[in-house]
């Protein structure tokens, strides 16, 4: 046997055991990332299935109320989701997302199409007001302005882009809760004036409340909302048939919509629980 044959032959056993190691661990690889691609798909097929029972629901509950279907908006809030489950939802037939959060609604807009109507719905500080516009093209309603301060800071950034007019709604304290922002309901008038009249850039268009976490109050929010409503329509000279009611979320939107919502806001039922990074241990 010669020297190079002394030298290789002891090596191959090891080398076999490597390429053996290797062929494992890529299998193992290979494995997960089809388990996480398949988990991935079904939860994004179970939403886009979920958006369809929510959507015949608002028709049934919109029904028994004696309204057009047509009339009630679904607003599919995907806090927490991934973009790839919202492209699902999209490609199902849905045009209408919200968000709560200024940076997640800023990252997630520029992955998806530019026909999608976006809603803001989450609290909204006055620092936040220039980064959302200019990071969100097709922004389309605002449903959060509780103060007149907010409302100047959005009406002042929609003329600096010379974008069109940028629909509103005025939120509304309607559960009288501290933790709860919204304008109180004695106040809603005076702050729809405000935007109506002062507000070139913003059109307003309605209201918006948050009912209590354990809706035990619910149909007397959703009840102070609609009396609301037609306080600032007798006050504004607006037609009730142009005054959006944003009421009615995952676990009312059909006693919100008999009770006269025209904008649903439905997350968990269509998207599942949300999803929040784990704090770490300390």
């Amino acid at each position: 046997m010669s020297n190079l044959e002394e030298q290789v032959t002891p090596q191959q056993p090891n080398q076999s055991k490597a390429n053996e190691h290797v062929a494992s661990t890529t299998a193992i690889a290979t494995s997960d990332t089809s388990a996480s691609m398949a988990t991935s798909s079904a939860m994004e097929s179970v939403a886009a299935a979920a958006l369809r029972s929510v959507l015949n629901r608002v028709g049934l509950a919109a029904e028994r109320a004696n309204r057009r279907p047509d009339r009630v908006k679904v607003v599919a809030v995907s806090k927490t989701k991934p973009v790839s489950v919202l492209r699902q939802v999209y490609d199902a037939g849905h045009r209408c997302f919200g968000e709560n959060y200024v940076q997640e609604l800023i990252d997630k807009s520029p992955q998806l199409p530019e026909d999608i109507e976006w809603h803001f719905i989450g609290n909204l500080q006055s620092n936040k007001v220039k980064p959302l516009l200019n990071g969100v093209p097709s922004l389309g309603m605002v449903e959060s302005v509780d103060d007149e301060k907010i409302a100047n800071h959005l009406d002042r950034a929609v003329g600096n882009l010379g974008r069109k007019p940028l629909k509103v709604l005025v939120q509304v304290n309607t559960s009288g809760e501290t933790s709860k922002f919204g304008v109180e309901p004695s106040g809603c008038v005076d702050l729809a004036r405000h935007v109506h009249l002062n507000c070139p850039n913003l059109e307003f268009a309605g209201l918006m409340t948050i009912g209590m976490l354990d809706y035990t109050s619910t149909p007397e929010n959703f009840k102070s909302l609609a009396n609301c409503k037609n306080e600032v329509c007798n006050a504004l000279g607006i037609d009730v048939e142009q005054c959006e009611l944003s009421m009615g979320m995952s676990a009312d939107f059909e006693q919100a919509i008999e009770m006269g919502s025209t904008i649903v806001r439905v997350g968990s039922t269509i998207f599942g629980a949300r999803e929040y990074p784990k704090k770490p241990s300390n």
